[in-house]
């Protein structure tokens, strides 16, 4: 049975049901092979987090910043972002769009990362076993 968050082929799960039987070769693989994996929830939830609270910040900073012309670019925003305006309100309402597009972009470069990661260590396994 895989953990959540990393998947291990079954040879490498009877050799962790079995501690004893592991030489130091196969240790190290069995550690290299759970390191290769990425969490895509936890990952998504931490590139959204950090998006989202860039663009909060950003918001905010340029709200607190006044002037007569308030962030003409980040204002540009709004064209995506359904609801953004460069103000407080709004900086919520970024955050929550950053957010989700964050979680999005990495939730999807975890996934991919660790599909290329399984054909690596496939391949490596068929190799090992076949030579």
């Amino acid at each position: 049975m895989p953990c959540g968050a990393c998947s291990i082929t079954s040879k490498h799960q009877v050799l962790a049901d079995n501690p004893q039987s592991l030489s130091r070769e196969t240790l190290e693989e069995l550690v290299r092979t759970r390191a290769l994996r990425l969490s895509a929830g936890l990952h998504g939830l931490a590139t959204g987090l950090v998006a989202g609270l860039a663009l909060f910040v950003a918001t905010n900073w340029l709200v607190l910043k006044g002037g007569a012309v308030v962030g003409p670019h980040l204002a540009l925003l709004g064209q995506f972002f359904v609801g953004y305006r460069v103000s407080f309100v709004g900086s919520f309402i970024g955050f929550a769009y950053a957010f989700a597009s964050g979680y999005v972009l990495g939730y999807g470069v975890a996934r991919m990362y660790n599909a290329i990661a399984s054909r690596r260590e496939a391949r490596r396994l068929r190799r090992s076993l076949t030579g």
